[in-house]
């Protein structure tokens, strides 16, 4: 029997394919080789001689060294080797297997004693006490174990394995060692899985099971006796199993308990060289503490000595400075520079150390601040003094002293804020409601039982001391803006004699404004805020301030003159001020650059910053003013009403407009302001005269007198005349007035040109229509006719002609005379003029046939069209190239056709195809002229020709009753074609090369 009670010995081999938690399979050993000596059992591979200890067969001793790759790797060799029990013989048979590690062998005997263990393995296992704690590395991998028994002589066979149940724990494909025990191993297997599908003890499996709750339930639903013996079987089952687990994994068990004792090894050796490394520590310690001990001894010995040196130079240079001071101070304003000078090494002697308690120096530190104290109100009295008088030399000296004192940035801002203080409360008691309504309170008294409310809006005592106050506030803006100025220009050229630094680069250095923008921002923002602030609480002074803009805004641009004014002249200031010490450090520069009040800056204008805070009352001002220019037109234009203003009412729209304009000329921004609300006004005059025009049928009539619609048209007309004539007038009359506000007014001004154009553009179409029909009949006369034996006309003028010249002296003693703008009146009817001489001229070109004595009645119409168009114009010569074209197409009438195709005022004057028309009345019948080829009526020609203002399209159409004559010779195989013919082309051809 083997030591676990089996009948022989098996090989336990881990399958590399299982799962980590499967107990082991057992497999056959293998035979061992032969031996190379006889009567000697040969070494086990993989096992160690001293890992199997000698006892009885359940003390099971042995050796498991973990495999060379560690924990985890994939193939672990385990060789066991139990003592053979008694029951077999030395002739027993032993199997044995294999193991990678070749130095771990086991010798076995032939008798039932085991080999003795070496001697360095009984060495070790002395040094290193055992113990029963699991190796980290237990269980892991694939590991083989070799359990070998000594077979007897008669070659017994191997033990018999049977599988582990699947419910046992260590997973599936686990197996049980079977020997005498095996049967009662399976019947424990199914005993426990019975248990565990048994709903008795399914409880226990449950994570949250309560050992309480499950006793009571027990005590209420079952027998106590019962249930008790379930229990006890349940663990005893338990126990077996357990009992069989242990059995089937003894060498992982053994495994884990040897690592347990080699990492108690290496945990001593740690433990030792740690000791060592303990100690090596103390020695070097003991070593260097003592030096380093000295070290921070002297060291402190020597920061001690070097303070204490420090602090004796500075005593005696503090008390070699206290005498100078003492001298320097005696010196008076003369030697305030250096005493300055003095007493700021004095306070960089002091800084950064501790001077109290020195016996030695206590009296002279008391001095020096005396001195200090001194020296900086003295300083003071001398910036003040000296920025008021605008002394150069005295402001010079007092920032010198700042700067030696290392106050000058701080001193400067003092002085700056101390100005805009100044002047933020002298802004506050100008605008101050009970300081200016006291007069007019004591002034009335109200009687017994009466009381008297203060009306200081309506009060002129009011508003003289609230514009009193103004000018006085303006004042001392201006005077303080100076006195900032001066200091600003002080430091701009002031330089140190010792650094050579300007005393302008100490203030801005840390980019900060300018001493003179800082100021000048405060000032506008103290004016906008106290403005604002005084209007909101005292309606008296918004209604001043809104209704008397103008007056406001010329103080303030009085302010401003008089600032630009004054940085003009500083520089004269400076150089008449006769003192040479101070410009031995001033450097000449360019007084704009460092100008704030001469606007050369693109971000910043301080014009307009000033006048930002008037703004407001700008906005106001400008309301009531567009108010008061529309409340006359709506006045003088009722709804419903039917006629223009009056010459008084008109009167009184233009003295509004003159005001207005007078009042805003005190600011060119106001008055461009200003004119736009009387370009305002304008348009709307305009829109109400347009209402009032008549656009009915009877307003373009030219048969009858004036209907009631062309008279009211007249009158608006002659309103809008004198309105354009007047603002035109009160325009020319300002002085200085802007150019961009008399372009806006100006532009206001041609939209009422336009609108009186508007207004008569239907009589004027009337007229030329009449003029254009009284034209077209003088193709109903007869002009074939050949010269009388006298060689004189029958007639001065044709009858059409003396119908034009009637129709036109009636149009101007019936409806023009009545409109009173003559320059109007002639500027449109000398369009009608010109319009009718070339419809005459037109139409005088197209008569057909035209005899000798048509001719002479022709030319006398000429003449007589000169005197019929010049009631429509100053002068006949006026009226330009229609004149001249008249003028040079009557000696045509009478020339050869080669004449007239040679005449000079061919081309410039009268136009090619004028006179191609014209030559067609010499032609035959058979050339057509182009409106005979078409079949149009002289007035559809007339209208084609308007239609079609362009030389060239006239020329094509020529060019089509040509071609049409030369088909119809053509056609009838005529042999030579009309001699002016020739000529025709000749011209059509030169016309066609002038216009490419």
């Amino acid at each position: 029997m083997s030591p676990l009670g089996f009948p022989g010995s098996v090989l336990l081999v881990h399958q590399p394919s299982a799962p980590p938690n499967s107990v082991l399979r057992a497999h056959p050993a293998p035979a061992l080789p032969p031996a190379s000596t006889p009567g000697r059992p040969a070494k086990a591979r993989g096992a160690r001689g001293p890992g199997c200890a000698r006892g009885a067969p359940r003390n099971l001793r042995s050796r498991v060294r973990p495999p060379p790759g560690g924990p985890g790797s994939g193939l672990n060799t385990c060789t066991a080797r139990f003592p053979r029990p008694p029951s077999l013989g030395p002739g027993a048979r032993r199997h044995t297997a294999p193991s990678p590690p070749p130095r771990l062998s086991a010798r076995a005997g032939s008798g039932p004693r085991a080999a003795a263990p070496s001697p360095r393995f009984a060495r070790r296992r002395r040094q290193r006490p055992r113990s029963r704690l699991p190796r980290p590395w237990a269980g892991r991998g694939r590991r083989r174990g070799h359990c070998a028994s000594a077979p007897g002589r008669g070659g017994a066979s191997a033990d018999v394995i049977s599988p582990a149940p699947a419910n046992m724990e260590g997973g599936d494909g686990g197996v049980a060692v079977a020997g005498h025990g095996a049967l009662g191993c399976g019947a424990a297997a199914a005993t426990v899985r019975e248990l565990l599908q048994d709903e008795c003890y399914s409880d226990f499996l449950n994570e949250d099971f309560d050992v309480k709750t499950y006793t009571s339930q027990s005590i209420h639903q079952a027998v106590i006796a019962e249930q008790l013996a379930k229990l006890a079987q349940g663990i005893s089952q338990l126990d077996k199993e357990l009992h069989l687990q242990v059995v089937a994994r003894h060498e992982d068990l053994l495994a884990q308990a040897t690592g347990i004792e080699s990492l108690e090894g290496v945990l001593q050796m740690m433990q030792t060289r740690i000791g060592a490394l303990q100690g090596a520590v103390d020695r070097m310690k003991a070593k260097i503490v003592e030096p380093y001990n000295k070290i921070v001894a002297r060291t402190a010995q020597l920061a001690r000595l070097q303070v204490a040196c420090d602090l004796l130079r500075r005593i005696i240079r503090i008390l070699y400075l206290t005498k100078r001071l003492q001298g320097q101070l005696q010196g008076g304003s003369r030697e305030i520079t250096k005493a300055a000078q003095s007493l700021n090494e004095l306070d960089y002697l002091s800084q950064g150390i501790d001077l109290s308690g020195i016996e030695v120096i206590e009296n002279d530190l008391l001095f020096i601040a005396r001195a200090r104290l001194e020296v900086e109100n003295q300083a003071k009295r001398l910036l003040e003094q000296g920025v008021e008088t605008q002394n150069p030399t005295q402001v010079g000296t007092a920032l010198q002293v700042f700067h030696n004192l290392g106050t000058l940035k701080d001193t400067i801002t003092s002085v700056v804020d101390g100005y805009c203080a100044t002047l933020e409360e002298h802004i506050n008691s100008a605008l101050d409601i009970k300081v200016l309504t006291q007069p007019s309170q004591s002034a009335v008294r109200g009687g017994p039982g009466r009381s008297t409310m203060p009306t200081p809006g309506n009060t002129a005592a009011f508003r003289a001391s609230l514009w009193t106050n103004m000018e006085k506030l303006v004042d001392h803006i201006c005077t303080v803006c100076g006195q900032v100025q001066h200091l600003q220009k002080i430091l701009a050229k002031k330089r140190d004699p010792v650094s050579h630094i300007c005393f302008i680069e100490e203030i801005v250095k840390d980019g900060q404004p300018e001493i003179l923008y800082t100021f000048w921002n405060s000032v506008t923002q103290a004016l906008s805020s106290q403005f604002r602030m005084a209007t909101d609480s005292s309606m008296f002074l918004k209604q001043a301030f809104e209704g008397e803009y103008p007056k406001l805004l010329r103080l303030y641009n009085d302010l401003w003159k008089r600032l630009q004014q004054y940085s003009q002249n500083i520089q004269g200031k400076f150089n008449a001020s006769g003192t040479t010490d101070l410009y031995v450090d001033l450097q000449q520069m360019d007084d704009d650059t460092q100008d704030i009040f001469i606007p050369k800056k693109p971000d910043y204008d301080p014009e307009k910053a000033l006048k930002d805070s008037l703004q407001p009352y700008e906005a106001a001002y400008l309301s009531k003013s567009l108010s008061r220019l529309f409340d006359p037109i709506n006045l003088v234009f009722p709804p419903g009403g039917r006629n223009p203003p009056s010459a008084d009412e008109l009167e009184g729209i233009i003295k509004t407009i003159a005001s207005e304009l007078n009042v805003a000329a005190v600011d060119a921004d106001l008055t461009l302001a200003v004119s736009r609300n009387v370009a305002k006004t304008i348009q709307l005059y305009g829109v109400k005269s347009e209402q009032l025009l008549s656009t009915q049928g009877d307003a373009s009539q030219v048969i009858g007198p004036l209907t009631e619609g062309q008279r009211r048209n007249v009158a608006v007309v002659n309103s809008l005349y004198k309105l354009h004539q007047s603002i035109t007038k009160v325009v020319s009359s300002q002085s200085s007035f802007p150019p961009a506000a008399e372009q806006t007014i100006i532009s206001a001004l041609k939209t009422i040109h336009v609108l009186m154009g508007s207004a008569v553009q239907p009589l004027l179409t009337s007229v030329g229509d009449a003029i254009e029909a009284i034209i077209i009949t003088m193709h109903q006369e007869d002009f074939s006719g050949s010269i009388s034996s006298s060689g004189k006309p029958d007639v001065p003028c044709s009858l059409y002609m003396k119908e034009l010249q009637g129709f036109i002296a009636r149009v101007m003693s019936d409806y023009f005379k009545h409109f009173e703008c003559l320059d109007f009146v002639f500027d449109n009817t000398e369009a009608i003029a010109q319009r009718a001489i070339e419809l005459f001229i037109r139409n005088a070109s197209l008569i057909r046939p035209l005899g000798e004595g048509g001719k002479v009645r022709l030319a006398a119409d000429f003449a007589q069209m000169e005197l019929a168009v010049g009631p429509f114009c100053r002068r006949v010569s006026d009226l330009g190239k229609s004149y001249r074209m008249l003028r040079s197409f009557r000696p045509l009438l009478f020339q050869t056709s080669e004449h007239v195709a040679s005449s000079p005022a061919l081309g410039d004057i009268i136009p090619f195809s004028i006179i191609i028309q014209f030559l067609f009345t010499r032609a035959p019948a058979e050339l057509k002229s182009p409106f005979q080829r078409a079949e149009w009526s002289h007035a559809r020609f007339s209208q084609w020709l308007d239609d079609h203002p362009s030389e060239k399209d006239r020329l094509l159409l020529i060019r089509g009753a040509l071609e049409a004559y030369v088909q119809s010779v053509r056609s009838r195989e005529g042999k030579e074609f009309a001699p002016v013919y020739p000529i025709m082309v000749q011209l059509l051809q030169k016309a066609t090369s002038a216009l490419q």
